[in-house]
């Protein structure tokens, strides 16, 4: 049985400790927030301890891994601890929000030959990893093109848009994973954006719509558009294109049911409005995935190598976007 605790309990802590709580082959051990009340009611929930500091759950011999998801501005200092008390890590993304610190960190504990998971859930969703697997299996040929598109159903509270890195290191950098998972390592970036949701964004130094064209080093293109804004709920789709044909996976809705009549034809339940409900089985065969290869010895997919890599195109993003050039990228170190 493996011995986990969670670090973080907002949102998505919570709904990691949930998930961990149920599973067979995890005891969650404890529950940890720089609030303790918020550290307290999830513990409570749960039935599980809530750690009063840092330090107890490092000297915890229970306690084989830990679960990173507070702020972004932690996930350094967090999995620098973690490695050096010996501990295996799953760490929601992004590694950091600045490129360095996130290379020094992997300088730092490359030694240990740490296990680090990034947590880019969208890698486990059933359709997603399906389209993947025939992709590569050689169903439509070389991969020619892939359009990836990803559109919030609003955009999120002022207070978390100040501290959240921007469109391409918040939100895009997904996507950027998304098209490292479909078409390998990539060689350049090409972005342009704007401000067409929320004046209140551009006020803040950010964009709310974006695309983007990424040119793999296979020579295939990767198209990525992004919105703040989908009034139809929360949009995530792929598609992929080669000589022998296409690939699609589409929105999720709460029922496969049509209704057609006078009024409409083929009217479907609308699309899910928020990422938890879409990525429910996502998030669970994320964590499937980490403690089937932690009890097996496996490597973790996707590492933070992997997690290094989206960044980085986030980051050649903002300097296209910018500039308004084509951005190279280097090979992706391993």
């Amino acid at each position: 049985m493996l011995g986990m605790a969670v670090l973080g309990c907002g949102r998505i802590g919570r709904l990691h400790a949930h998930n961990l709580a149920r599973h067979a082959h995890v005891r969650l051990a404890a529950v940890y927030d720089l609030a303790p009340q918020a550290a307290a009611q999830c513990a409570a929930e749960l039935g599980v301890r809530a750690a009063g500091s840092l330090e107890e759950i490092w000297a915890d011999p229970a306690v084989h891994g830990v679960l990173i998801a507070t702020s972004t501005d932690t996930h350094v200092a967090l999995i620098t601890a973690a490695v050096q008390a010996g501990k295996a890590v799953l760490c929601e993304k992004p590694v950091d929000l600045d490129l360095g610190r996130a290379q020094s960190c992997w300088r730092e504990i490359a030694g240990a030959h740490p296990t680090v998971m990034l947590g880019f859930n969208r890698r486990f969703d059933p359709s997603f990893r399906a389209l993947r697997e025939r992709l590569h299996g050689g169903e439509i040929g070389r991969l020619e093109l892939a359009i990836i598109t990803s559109r919030d159903p609003q955009p999120p509270p002022a207070g978390y848009l100040r501290i959240c890195g921007g469109l391409f290191r918040d939100m895009t950098i997904h996507d950027f994973d998304m098209a490292r998972y479909l078409a390998g390592d990539i060689a350049a970036v090409q972005a342009v954006g704007a401000n067409l949701v929320d004046p209140a964004i551009g006020a803040l130094g950010d964009i709310d719509t974006c695309a983007i064209t990424l040119r793999a080093r296979s020579g295939a293109l990767v198209q990525i558009n992004n919105s703040r804004r989908s009034v139809y709920g929360y949009d995530q789709r792929l598609e992929v294109f080669g000589a022998g044909g296409m690939l699609q996976a589409g929105n999720r809705c709460a029922t496969t049911v049509e209704a057609s009549s006078a009024a409409h034809t083929a009217a479907r339940d609308p699309v899910l409005d928020f990422f938890i409900e879409r990525y429910t089985e996502a998030y669970r065969a994320e964590l499937d995935a980490f403690v089937a290869a932690v009890e097996a010895g496996r490597p973790v997919s996707p590492d933070f190598a992997d997690g290094v890599a989206a960044l980085e195109l986030a980051v050649a993003a903002g300097e296209s976007l910018a500039t308004g050039r084509t951005v190279e990228i280097g090979a992706a170190p391993r």
